[in-house]
Parts: structure tokens; sequence; C-alpha cells
């Protein structure tokens, strides 16, 4: 169940951050340019499979490499008082400095959401475009769940360009920020059943 919270229309991210104390404890509330979006919380095996697939191979490039760089999953905020933005990113890479008793960030290098057949308009009519407005953000990552293909959108200059979406498992998913790749194969690993299987 996803939808729009009704009764309360567009509000401000302190009002949000007022409202949200009081949600039911098995829904996730988000706020997207100003409107309250909720769903049930959970998802599927497969959702959860592809989002510990890219967030160890991240981990583990960011830690080989030395990088000031850290990983965030589904739990931790990205909130942006001007866009009106409160949001859960499935997936984020973020560069920059942080205090221990952060509870949100604003400045992600890398977002990554797992699509659905039930989040999909929202993931990218909503949220990508938001995402899209972040001045830090330099990659945005659409995996879809239920087939392979990846849409990645790269920042060149003050621009967003899209790539070819990625749609073989023979292929290499790239995000030059951070110069990582991983094979296709491994974001969907123990998704899909091998071939022939």
């Amino acid at each position: 169940m996803t939808g729009a919270l009704s009764g309360f229309g567009y509000m401000d991210l302190d009002d949000f951050e007022d409202l949200v104390l009081d949600k039911p404890e098995d829904e996730k509330w988000e706020l997207i340019g100003g409107r309250v979006i909720r769903s049930l919380i959970g998802a599927r095996l497969s959702h959860h499979r592809i989002i510990q697939n890219v967030n160890f191979a991240l981990r583990s490039h960011i830690r080989a490499r030395g990088l000031p760089c850290q990983t965030f999953t589904e739990t931790f905020w990205l909130k942006q008082r001007f866009q009106k933005l409160a949001a859960f990113p499935d997936v984020m890479v973020h560069c920059s400095p942080m205090e221990p008793k952060a509870a949100s960030l604003d400045d992600p290098l890398i977002l990554i959401e797992v699509v659905s057949p039930t989040s999909g308009s929202r993931d990218r009519g909503e949220k990508t475009p938001a995402y899209m407005r972040l001045g830090s953000a330099q990659h945005i990552c659409l995996i879809d769940r239920d087939r392979i293909r990846i849409d990645v959108f790269d920042r060149r200059d003050d621009a967003w360009a899209p790539r070819e979406p990625i749609e073989n498992l023979d292929e290499v998913f790239e995000l030059a920020a951070l110069e990582f790749s991983m094979p296709v194969a491994e974001v969907y690993r123990d998704v899909f059943p091998p071939a022939g299987g």
C-alpha cells in the first residue's frame, strides 16, 4: 500500500518532522517535494538481496581504496529543507565528514533505488527529479527488482545525462565518481535463478 497521506496536503520539513513522530509503527512516511507519501514497512526478499549485493560491493570498494566515504541503506534519512525532502533511499554513498550523532544527511554523492511495480512511478517521477536537484549528487541509479534493468543518470557539468539501460547479466555496472564497477550478475546474485536452472 502506497499513497499520499490524505488530509495533510503539502508541508515543510519542520511540520513533517513533527507529524512523523505519531505515524503508525507499520508504515514508512517520506516527504517528497512537500507531499507526504506513506507505504507499509517491508519489502520482498529480492529487494533486500539487491540492496545487500550493491551495498556490500560498494563498501568493499571504498575500504579497499581507502576512500573517505560510507554507505547508508534504507533507514537513514536524506533530508533537504529547501526541497521539502525527507526520504529513505535504498542505498546512499556519502563522502563528506559527519558528526557521530548525525541522523540524516543532505549531500549524498550516489543515490540508488530498487524499483518495484508499485514504487516505479514515484521513484522515477518524483524521487529522481528531487535527487537531481541535490548539488552533491553525481549518479542516480534505478535498479529494477523484477527484471534485469539498471538505469543510471550521470551529472555532467550542470546537466543530467541518462545512460543506455543495462539489461544483460554479462554487462558491468559502473559509477565513475568512485571508480567503481561490479558485474550486473553480482547486482542480481541470488535474485534470479541461474540460466538453465
